[in-house]
């Protein structure tokens, strides 16, 4: 089997409801498997149901956020969220890929793109959240330039939090 090259997958903004549905399925699988022994099964589902159901998405994006998909002909790979804010800061809210997709470059290009967008709109950094105990990511974007800015804990209801660093990003 020919291994596919990086040429084939395609970035694509998320418009449509049949868009959201996938990118929910998607997150569904893909949070259960990275937050698995991070924080407990139902605060996954909490988080899932508030934060990436079709409804959530559907909410994040009339308030301005933009999510975008990666995908391989019809295949969707990953998908990550940003949402401008003030003094020219770009929230990257989320960036996920199915688990057989990482360590394929995948989620550098992904960022490239994310800073790119970033830059052509004028914002001069790029901020995430992470959580502390997720060492593999805080590595992926320590490795992409992104350093911590401080240590946050948000409460998210229903008695959950979330215990994050901020990452920073300075553009070019």
């Amino acid at each position: 089997m020919q291994r596919r090259s990086h040429q084939e997958v395609q970035i694509e903004p998320v418009l449509d409801t049949v868009q959201m549905a996938e990118v929910a399925r998607l997150a569904s699988l893909i949070w259960r498997e990275c937050y698995a022994g991070i924080v407990s099964s139902e605060q996954i589902d909490f988080m899932l149901k508030n934060f990436q159901s079709e409804r959530a998405i559907a909410e994040q994006i009339q308030r301005g956020y933009r999510y975008f998909q990666l995908s391989r002909g019809m295949e969707i790979l990953g998908y990550f969220a940003i949402q401008p804010q003030a003094e020219g800061r770009l929230f990257l809210s989320k960036i996920y890929l199915k688990a057989g997709e990482r360590g394929k470059g995948y989620g550098r290009k992904m960022m490239t793109f994310i800073e790119g967008w970033a830059e052509r709109e004028g914002y001069s950094e790029v901020a995430l959240t992470v959580n502390k105990q997720n060492n593999r990511a805080i590595r992926a974007y320590e490795s992409m330039g992104f350093r911590i800015a401080e240590s946050i804990i948000q409460d998210i209801g229903e008695g959950f939090v979330m215990d994050d660093y901020r990452m920073t990003k300075r553009l070019s």
